[in-house]
């Protein structure tokens, strides 16, 4: 269990998605993200051998926030880190983000790495304070708004 902040005396763990999540990150895709993902395109990211899943489920069993990770080879690509905006800047993301890290050591990947929007500045702060690295950028990636994303990686080998 991780203790959260002051201002917000909750609990949470981090746990591996499963079907009965799924309801839940729909909605919080829905609330974070311009071109949330569809209910089977989260379904197809639940843990295997080539994804890895993972929310921050508070003591009353909801969601808070989740990383999806989908691995080839020694090669982990983050899809989508989100945070419900209410529990927002506790440390959740950060929980997620280590977790993911420690399970992509695991599994003996050398890097992991994920696009971000260019403005979204707290996002950037957090992968950089995570050991992540800016090594590229994608011209036009996004979509509402169109907007160049920044290729992020933190090599692990």
């Amino acid at each position: 269990m991780t203790s959260l902040s002051r201002r917000h005396p909750m609990h949470f763990e981090i746990a591996d998605v499963t079907l009965e999540h799924i309801d839940e990150i729909e909605e919080l895709e829905k609330l974070c993200f311009s071109l949330p993902w569809s209910r089977q395109a989260l379904i197809s990211q639940l843990p295997d051998d080539m994804h890895m899943f993972i929310a921050a489920i508070d003591d009353d069993g909801r969601v808070l926030g989740y990383v999806g990770m989908m691995y080839v080879l020694d090669e982990g690509y983050i899809s989508n880190v989100a945070v419900s905006p209410e529990h927002r800047r506790l440390g959740i993301a950060d929980s997620l983000i280590s977790a993911l890290v420690e399970k992509a050591n695991k599994k003996e990947l050398s890097f992991v790495t994920l696009e971000v929007r260019k403005s979204n500045v707290p996002a950037i702060e957090l992968y950089r304070k995570n050991g992540f690295s800016e090594v590229g950028l994608r011209k036009n990636y996004y979509a509402k708004p169109t907007e160049d994303a920044i290729l992020m990686t933190r090599f692990l080998k």
